[in-house]
C-alpha cells in the first residue's frame, strides 16, 4: 500500500489555489468520486473545484439518450475545495455527471438545459469556462459509460462552446458509473534492478492471438500470455495507456486509419479503464477484468506497469468541455499569460498544471488508486517534465510533483511502493531533462539508445570509452547526483519509432504506405537505422548484437512487444493511428529462433547477479582491449579501435567482447580466474538461437576468430 497523499482545500469559488490549508480533507483513494455508503443504502458524491459557484449531480438509469431520473445540488465542505452530496442508492447501475456554474456563468434559477440564462462569457479573464449545458464527467469516475464520440456520434459539436454553448450534451455525454469499492490489491515486490521491461499495447498484444479465443485484444486476452512473458525472462509488462481514451470509432472503418487513436495517448479519465479493451464491457466488467489480469501476471512473478499520460487530456486546447475544463479549467490546466488560453509543452494539447493543487492531487490520487486498488506495480510517465513545469509561457523544471511521486517509490531492495519511469523530455525548448529527475525515478535513456544504434549503424563515430560509459549505466548522467544505475532504462526502440527488426532493415522511415502499414503522419527522421545492404542474415545478426548489448548493460533493459519475434511494420516509425494487423503481434513468429535467443539472453541476465549490481561498478569491472589486456586511456579514446571488451568478476565471472568493426578480428581472451576455464555462452554471429542452453556451454579457446559486428558472451566456471 502506498502512503496517503494530502490534497488541501480552499473556499469554493475563490480561485485561490496557491496557499491551501493543511487541515482540509485529503483526496487519496476513496474520498473523491462516487462511492456507496458503508451500508450500501446511499451514494456519496465528492468532487473538487476551487472556482465553481454551484455544482449539481445528475443521475441516469441508462448511459445515453435517457432523461435524468434526478438531480441534486452538491454543497461545499467547510474550508475546502470539495463539494459533496449524498443520495439514495436505489437499484440497478447508476450513471452520473455534473453540471457546473462559475464566475463566467453564474447560477440563474430560470436556467433549463439548453438555455443561456446566467451566461456572461464562454471564458473570462481568469480562465473560467463553466457551462451548465455541458454535462461533465467526474475526473475520479471509476468507469465511463462511453466516449464523447462513438460510431453513432462522430463529432464533438455538442461539447463545444461559442455558437454551440446552448447545446445540451447530456444525451450523449460520457457518464461516470458508480462501482462498489474492492479490497486492497497485492504486488510483486522485486527490486527494480532485477527487472526486464516489456512494453506492449494491450489490444495489439493478443488481438491476432488464436490462444486468446473470444477475448482476443482484451485484458483477459493479455492474461492468457502471462506464462509466455515469464518464460521469456521478462519480469515486468508495461502496457501502453489503458485509461479511458477516445477510441470508440476505431472500428467504424476497420480497413483504414480513419483518424484511429491506437496508442491511447489522450486520456479522458485517469481512474477509468478503457472499455474497448475489456472482454466484459458491462458496468464494473472492465475493472474486474483488469484486476484478474494483474493477478494472472503476479501469479507468474511478473510486475504490471502502466504508461500514463498526465501531461495533457483529451480535452485538447479547444473549447470542448468533457470534464476538467468544465469543472475548473484554471485549477487543472496551465493557462497562458493572458489567462484565456493554454500552454502546450506536449505538442498536442493544453498542459495539465502539475504545480496546482487540483491537478497535483488528481495525479497522486490516480496513482494511489491504480496501485492500491488494482495492483499496478509501476508507471511510465509520458513527457514527464511537463508535470514539473512551473513557468508560464516558458519551461522550467522545478515543480514538486515529480518529487512527491518519487516519495512513492519502492526501496532499492524491493518492498512496498511502486517503480516510476520518466520519458524525460517535452516538445519545447528547455524541456529535455535526461538525468534531472529526483532519485527514485528511472528514465528512458536516449543517450544509451542513440549511442548503441549509432555505433552499430554508423560504425566508427564513437570511441570504445563512449560505448562503455553507456554499458556501465551512464554514470556521466546519473552518478554525480547520487542516483543509481537503475535510473537508466536501457532501450533501443520503443513504441514510438522503428521496431527492432526495422532498425536494422530500413535506411529510413516510410509512413506514407497504404493500410494496414500506413499512412501515418509525423515521426522522427533521426532513426539511426541501416538496412545492412538488404541482407536478412546480417539484419538478424545486428538485431541479436543490439539486444545483447542492451541485456548485458548496467541498468534496466526494455524491449517492445513483438521485437523478440522479429516484428516489422515495414519501416513505419509512428504507428499511433494504425489499429491494424500491422501493429498486432503475429504469434506465428513466437517459435522462431530469434524468440529463443531473446529468452535465453534475458534468462542469462536473470541468472547472474553480477549483471544487476545494486550500485555502480567498482573494482569488479575491468575494461579490456582485443588482446586480453587492460584497456589504456588512449585505447578507450580511440575511435578506430573496434573491440570493446569488459570483464565482471563475481561468483561466476563474465567476459563480454563486442567487435563493432566491419571485418573479423582475432580475439585474445584474458586469463581466466584460477581453477576455472572460459566457456562460450553465445556468439551473435551464429545465425539462429546463438546462445547455448544453460549447462551445454563449450570450453572456449584463445585466440578466437570473432566475426564483424558481433558480441561474444563468455562465462568462467
Amino acid at each position: 500500500m502506498l502512503a496517503a497523499c494530502a490534497h488541501r482545500g480552499v473556499t469554493p469559488g475563490s480561485g485561490d489555489d496557491s496557499a491551501l490549508p493543511q487541515d482540509a480533507p485529503t483526496t487519496s483513494g476513496s474520498l473523491l468520486g462516487a462511492h456507496y455508503s458503508a451500508d450500501g443504502g446511499s451514494i456519496i458524491f465528492r468532487v473538487a473545484s476551487t472556482r465553481a459557484t454551484r455544482i449539481e449531480v445528475w443521475l441516469y438509469d441508462a448511459p445515453t439518450n435517457a432523461a435524468a431520473r434526478d438531480h441534486v445540488a452538491l454543497q461545499p465542505e467547510a474550508g475546502g475545495s470539495v463539494w459533496r452530496a449524498e443520495v439514495p442508492a436505489g437499484s440497478g447501475t447508476v450513471y452520473y455527471g455534473y453540471r457546473v456554474w462559475g464566475p463566467n456563468w453564474p447560477y440563474d434559477a430560470s436556467w433549463q438545459p439548453g438555455s443561456d440564462a446566467g451566461w456572461i462569457a464562454d471564458v473570462d479573464s481568469a480562465g473560467n469556462r463553466m457551462n451548465p449545458n455541458k454535462l461533465v464527467f467526474d475526473p475520479y469516475a471509476r468507469e465511463l459509460s462511453n466516449d464523447p464520440t462513438t460510431p453513432a456520434q462522430g463529432d464533438t459539436t455538442p461539447y463545444a462552446t461559442g455558437t454551440h454553448r446552448d447545446l445540451d450534451s447530456a444525451a450523449i455525454a460520457p457518464k461516470g458509473i458508480v462501482l462498489h469499492d474492492d479490497t486492497p490489491a497485492t504486488h510483486v515486490t522485486r527490486a527494480f534492478r532485477d527487472d526486464v521491461v516489456y512494453e506492449v499495447q494491450v489490444r495489439g498484444f493478443t488481438e491476432a492471438d488464436p490462444a486468446a479465443g473470444t477475448c482476443a485484444g482484451t485484458y483477459a486476452g493479455a492474461a492468457t500470455r502471462a506464462q509466455y512473458i515469464a518464460d521469456l525472462g521478462v519480469t515486468a509488462i508495461e502496457l501502453l495507456p489503458i485509461a479511458e481514451t477516445s477510441n470508440d470509432r476505431n472500428d467504424v472503418d476497420p480497413t483504414s486509419d480513419s483518424g484511429d487513436n491506437y496508442w491511447g495517448y489522450s486520456t479522458l479519465a485517469y481512474f477509468a479503464p478503457d472499455r474497448r479493451y475489456a472482454c466484459d464491457r458491462s458496468a464494473g466488467g472492465p475493472t474486474r477484468e483488469i484486476r484478474d489480469m494483474v493477478r494472472a501476471f503476479h501469479d507468474k512473478g511478473v510486475k504490471v506497469y502502466l504508461d500514463v499520460v498526465y501531461n495533457h487530456t483529451a480535452e485538447g486546447s479547444g473549447g470542448s468541455l468533457f470534464s476538467l475544463r468544465g469543472l475548473d479549467n484554471a485549477g487543472y490546466y496551465q493557462l497562458d499569460a493572458a489567462g484565456t488560453g493554454f500552454t502546450n509543452s506536449n505538442g498536442v494539447g493544453a498542459d495539465l498544471a502539475g504545480n496546482k493543487p487540483l491537478a497535483h492531487g488528481l495525479v497522486l490520487d490516480s496513482l494511489h488508486y491504480w496501485a492500491d486498488s488494482i495492483g499496478i506495480d509501476g508507471f511510465r510517465f509520458d513527457l514527464a517534465p511537463v508535470l514539473g513545469n512551473t513557468c508560464v509561457g516558458c519551461f522550467k523544471f522545478d515543480g514538486t510533483l515529480p518529487a512527491d511521486i518519487a516519495a512513492l517509490v519502492r526501496p532499492d531492495d524491493g518492498g512496498d511502493g511502486i517503480d516510476v519511469i520518466a520519458e524525460p523530455w517535452g516538445t519545447v525548448a528547455n524541456s529535455y531533462e535526461v538525468g534531472h529527475f529526483p532519485r527514485g525515478w528511472a528514465e528512458w535513456n536516449d543517450k544509451f539508445r542513440d549511442a548503441i544504434k549509432r555505433d552499430q549503424n554508423q560504425v566508427g563515430t564513437l570511441s570504445p570509452g563512449a560505448i562503455m560509459t553507456r554499458i556501465e549505466g551512464s554514470p556521466d548522467v546519473y552518478k554525480a547526483t547520487g542516483r543509481l544505475p537503475t535510473a537508466s532504462i536501457n532501450y533501443l526502440v520503443s513504441h514510438d519509432g522503428l521496431t527492432l527488426h526495422d532498425t536494422y532493415a530500413c535506411n529510413a522511415s516510410n509512413n506514407t504506405q497504404a493500410w494496414p502499414y500506413g499512412p501515418s503522419s509525423g515521426g522522427t527522421t533521426n532513426n539511426i537505422s541501416w538496412d545492412h545492404n538488404g541482407d536478412p542474415v546480417s539484419q538478424r545478426q545486428a538485431a541479436r548484437t543490439g539486444l545483447a548489448l542492451m541485456a548485458l548493460s548496467h541498468g534496466v533493459p526494455m524491449i517492445t512487444g513483438g521485437d523478440e519475434m522479429g516484428r516489422t511494420i515495414k519501416c513505419n516509425n509512428n504507428s499511433y493511428n494504425l489499429d491494424s494487423t500491422a501493429t498486432w503481434l503475429d504469434w506465428s513468429l513466437a517459435g522462431t529462433p530469434f524468440t529463443t535467443y531473446a529468452s535465453r539472453l534475458f534468462q542469462f541476465r536473470g541468472a547472474h547477479p553480477a549483471l544487476r549490481e545494486p550500485t555502480w561498478f567498482g573494482s569488479e569491472l575491468t575494461l579490456l582491449d582485443g588482446h586480453g589486456a587492460v584497456a589504456t586511456a588512449a585505447y578507450l579514446a580511440d575511435v578506430t579501435k573496434t573491440v570493446v571488451a569488459w570483464r565482471i568478476d563475481g561468483a561466476d565471472p563474465i567476459y563480454v567482447a563486442y567487435n563493432r568493426g566491419a571485418t573479423a578480428v582475432t580475439l585474445t581472451l584474458p586469463t581466466p580466474p584460477a581453477g576455472k576455464a572460459w566457456y562460450l555462452v553465445g556468439d551473435t554471429s551464429i545465425d539462429g538461437e546463438a546462445l547455448a542452453v544453460p549447462g551445454s556451454e563449450t570450453v572456449m579457446t584463445s585466440p578466437y576468430a570473432m566475426a564483424a559486428r558481433s558480441v561474444v558472451l563468455v562465462l568462467a566456471r
